[in-house]
């Protein structure tokens, strides 16, 4: 039957609010046991993804013992991350943090704005133009 997972979504529908145009989950521990997930905040990391198009936040399991478990996603974000990590509660539960050095760039401040390399390695690769891999392209 092709209608059979049509309204799966409903169970879990409780556990994430759409609020400035980002779908979050509101309530971690929750959802964790919805999932029938072991939860300890120590067991998992947070893993941020962007493009220029979305934003996703998953959390992944150290070991994946247990499938990712999505926390956030949002479609052309006018927002900051700080938003994000605000409306999934970062600061309670403070994950270990994962993602590619531009996610990182931002989430700590380093650099607003889109280069191709990040600032720090532009920085030093002028210092050490011999010896630098980026000019060996």
């Amino acid at each position: 039957m092709v209608c059979f997972h049509h309204d799966r979504h409903e169970d879990s529908k409780d556990f994430f609010s759409l609020e400035d145009g980002v779908m979050f989950c509101n309530d971690v521990c929750s959802i964790m046991e919805f999932l029938d997930h072991e939860y300890n905040p120590d067991q998992w990391r947070l893993f941020i993804d962007s493009s220029k198009v979305s934003l996703k936040v998953v959390l992944l399991h150290d070991g994946n013992r247990f499938p990712s478990v999505p926390l956030a996603y949002a479609a052309n974000l006018k927002e900051s991350y700080e938003s994000v990590l605000g409306k999934i509660k970062y600061d309670e539960f403070k994950w270990k943090l994962c993602g590619d050095v531009k996610v990182v760039a931002l989430l700590l401040r380093m650099q607003l704005s889109y280069t191709k390399y990040c600032g720090f390695l532009r920085k030093w690769g002028n210092q050490d133009k011999k010896n630098h891999y980026l000019n060996k392209l």
